[in-house]
């Protein structure tokens, strides 16, 4: 198996996207806008995909967050409210905003399950900084890390009720960032202690099912390397200081910040410690060049890949529409308290 997590060029697969995923076995797969029509539409696109590999328990990812970042829109399909929605109710009452945040992630696991989604890259954990910019935003849960683990959590047990895995974001932490990842490489400067702020909310939801890394320089640690392609932040301090033991994947390969082909960044990902290399734009170059410069699936990584994937797959519990209207009566108390 390839370690790598490839995109689609569109709503169905070309023949040529077809013959490849057969002979490189990619360990799974990333939908985008260009690849959502109707929810028909998507499970025929994911069930095709199983049908390839004959696994039922594949990796069928989606960057469903809610807000601006959502491939899977009105009028098809349902919408979700961005962080920032469930940061607001938190000042008011805490127990409720963690209530609507499980019943959210729970309604959109159920959707996403429907679809044949088994990992959503949800929730971010990024703590927000104040001047930051705004690639982060109105994305996270807040400035305060207790808050953004409590709310985070909340997530990640709604989406497991749907049968959906979530995916921590983006390790060490990207809410210190001055710049646009998809277009710059940010360097933050903050000092170790400082970044133990940062560190916090990832360190109490390690056992996430999968995680994905940022790509920025944190001096602190390693002043030449990207997060996603630095040996000591991945060894020191995802797996050690955070503790994390899960599924470790890469941002997209494809984002600016990165230098070299996406070929060469995928195979510096891998030998740093990642598990698999996300490129999401379905260039057949770049995905061949990824399967010839990866070596094959380690064994461990299989092991994290089957343990993450362990609880996908299954008949979501809960009604959407309940869920939906007890996360909307719960966000009006804002409201009502304005």
């Amino acid at each position: 198996m390839t370690p790598a997590i490839f995109g689609l060029s569109g709503l169905t697969l070309t023949d040529d996207e077809r013959a490849f995923f057969r002979e490189c076995d990619p360990a799974g797969y990333i939908l985008f806008g260009r690849n959502i029509d109707t929810m028909d539409q998507v499970r025929a696109l994911t069930d095709d995909l199983r049908t390839i590999h004959g696994r039922e328990k594949l990796l069928v990812s989606i960057d469903q967050e809610g807000g601006r970042v959502a491939r899977l829109r009105p009028p098809n399909f349902s919408a979700f409210p961005a962080g920032a929605a469930f940061e607001a109710l938190y000042d008011i009452a805490p127990s409720s905003a963690i209530a609507a945040a499980r019943a959210n992630a729970q309604a959109m696991g159920i959707e996403l399950a429907e679809a044949g989604i088994t990992v959503d890259y949800h929730p971010p954990l990024d703590v927000r900084q104040p001047g930051a910019h705004d690639v982060i935003g109105d994305r996270a849960f807040g400035s305060e890390p207790l808050r953004v683990a409590a709310l985070g959590r909340a997530t990640l047990d709604g989406l497991a009720e749907a049968g959906v895995a979530g995916c921590i974001k983006h390790m060490p932490g990207h809410g210190r960032s001055m710049c646009d990842t998809h277009k710059e490489l940010p360097t933050v400067t903050a000092s170790e202690d400082e970044l133990e702020t940062d560190l916090a909310p990832f360190r109490a939801l390690k056992d996430a099912p999968v995680g994905m890394t940022g790509h920025l320089i944190f001096t602190a640690w390693d002043p030449e390397h990207p997060a996603t392609q630095s040996p000591t932040v991945i060894r020191d301090v995802i797996r050690g200081n955070i503790g994390f033991g899960g599924l470790l994947l890469t941002d997209d390969l494809d984002m600016e910040a990165l230098s070299g082909s996406v070929p060469e960044r995928a195979e510096i990902a891998i030998k740093a410690g990642c598990d698999l290399a996300l490129n999401c734009w379905a260039k057949m170059d770049d995905m061949t060049g990824i399967a010839d410069r990866l070596p094959s699936m380690s064994a461990e990584t299989a092991a994290r890949l089957d343990r993450a994937l362990a609880g996908t797959g299954r008949p979501p519990e809960g009604d959407k529409t309940e869920l939906l209207a007890t996360r909307d009566r719960l966000l009006a108390i804002v409201g009502a308290n304005a």
